[in-house]
C-alpha cells in the first residue's frame, strides 16, 4: 500500500481518543480505539447511566437481604413445629432421602441404614445470608457413631469463593462408612482418579464447595418441603389405583363383548347359508306338494269326464 493510501485512511482531525480505559467498548488490548466527539460524549453519558442502574441493584439487593431475614424469622417457629410433628413419624427423613432422585443417587445400603436413625434435619442461613449456612443432621443413639449432631457448614472464604467444613464424625469401631466405600470402590475395580458417592463421603468432603449441589438440594429443596418427597410412594399408588380402576372397567367393557374368529363367522355364515337352503328346500316341496294336490285335481276332473263319456256310451 503506497504512502498516499496510509494517510487517507488516518482519522480525522475532529476524531479523538477515549480516555476511559476501562470502557466496555474499548478493544482488549487495542490502545488505539478512537472515536468522534459525538459518540465519545455519548459512550460516557451511556457509562453514567449504567452506575445508576449499578447502584439501584446493589440498593435492591440490600433491601432483599433485610426483607429475607424478616421472613426467615417469622418462618423459624413453623419450621420448628414442622421438626416436632416429623419426629412423631418413624423413618420419615430416610423416606424422604430416599425418595428425592438426586439425594437418592449418593446412598448405599449402609447409607440408609444408618440414615434411618436421623430424627431431625435444620438448615441454618446466617444473619448475612449471602454469607452462607449449615445444614444439621441430629441422630438417635446408633451403631455407627456416637455424634447426636453432625454439621456441614457453607461460607464465603476470604477470597470470596466458597468453603465449606464439616463436623468429625466420631466413627465407632469398624464403622466408618468413608472406609467402607472406598474398600467398595476398590473392589469395584473403578478408576484411582474417581472418588467413591456416598452420603457420608459427601458430608465429609470439602474439597471444591462451589461444586456442592447437593448441599444446594438439601437447603433449597428437600428443607423448604421434605413432606413432597416422604409422600412420593403414596401418590404413586394413589395414581396407580385411579388407573387400576378405569383398567377395570374398560376390562368390564371388554369382557361383556364376544370376541369372535373368523373362522367361527364364516362358520357361522355357511350355517345360516344352509339354513336359508333348508329353508327353500321346503319351500319347493310345498311347490311340488301344491303341484301334486293340483295334479290330482285334474286327475278327478279327467276321471269325471270319462265317467261323462261312459254315460253317453250307454245312453247311445
Amino acid at each position: 500500500m503506497s504512502d498516499a493510501g496510509v494517510d487517507k485512511a488516518k482519522p480525522s482531525p475532529h476524531k479523538v481518543r477515549k480516555l476511559d480505559p476501562q470502557d466496555a467498548v474499548s478493544s482488549e488490548g487495542d490502545d488505539s480505539k478512537e472515536y468522534d466527539a459525538e459518540t465519545q460524549k455519548a459512550l460516557e453519558d451511556i457509562d453514567a447511566c449504567q452506575n445508576e442502574i449499578d447502584a439501584l441493584n446493589e440498593q435492591a439487593s440490600e433491601e432483599i437481604l433485610k426483607v429475607e431475614q424478616k421472613y426467615n424469622k417469622l418462618r423459624k417457629p413453623f419450621f420448628e413445629k414442622r421438626n416436632d410433628l416429623i419426629q412423631k413419624i418413624p423413618n420419615f427423613w430416610v423416606t424422604a432421602f430416599v425418595n428425592h432422585p438426586q439425594v437418592s443417587a449418593l446412598l448405599t445400603e449402609e447409607d440408609e441404614e444408618c440414615l434411618h436413625y436421623l430424627t431431625k434435619l435444620e438448615v441454618e442461613e446466617f444473619e448475612d445470608i449471602k454469607s452462607g449456612y449449615r445444614i444439621k443432621f441430629f441422630f438417635d443413639d446408633n451403631p455407627f457413631f456416637e455424634n447426636e449432631v453432625i454439621e456441614k457448614e457453607f461460607h464465603l472464604g476470604s477470597s470470596g469463593d466458597p468453603a465449606s467444613k464439616s463436623s468429625e464424625i466420631k466413627w465407632k469401631e469398624g464403622m466408618d462408612l468413608t472406609k467402607r466405600n472406598k474398600e467398595i470402590t476398590k473392589q469395584g475395580r473403578k478408576r484411582l482418579h474417581e472418588e467413591p458417592r456416598s452420603f457420608f463421603f459427601w458430608f465429609t468432603d470439602n474439597t471444591d464447595a462451589s461444586c456442592d449441589d447437593i448441599a444446594e438440594v438439601i437447603k433449597d429443596d428437600m428443607w423448604p418441603n421434605p413432606l413432597q418427597y416422604y409422600l412420593v410412594p403414596d401418590v404413586e399408588v394413589e395414581e396407580n389405583g385411579l388407573d387400576d380402576d378405569s383398567d377395570e372397567d374398560e376390562d368390564g367393557v371388554d369382557d361383556s363383548v364376544v370376541v369372535v374368529d373368523e373362522e367361527d363367522e364364516l362358520d357361522e355364515d355357511d350355517d345360516e347359508d344352509d339354513e336359508d337352503d333348508d329353508e327353500e328346500g321346503v319351500e319347493v316341496l310345498d311347490d311340488d306338494e301344491d303341484d301334486d294336490l293340483e295334479g290330482e285335481e285334474i286327475y278327478e276332473e279327467g276321471e269325471e269326464d270319462l265317467d261323462d263319456d261312459d254315460d253317453d256310451d250307454e245312453g247311445a
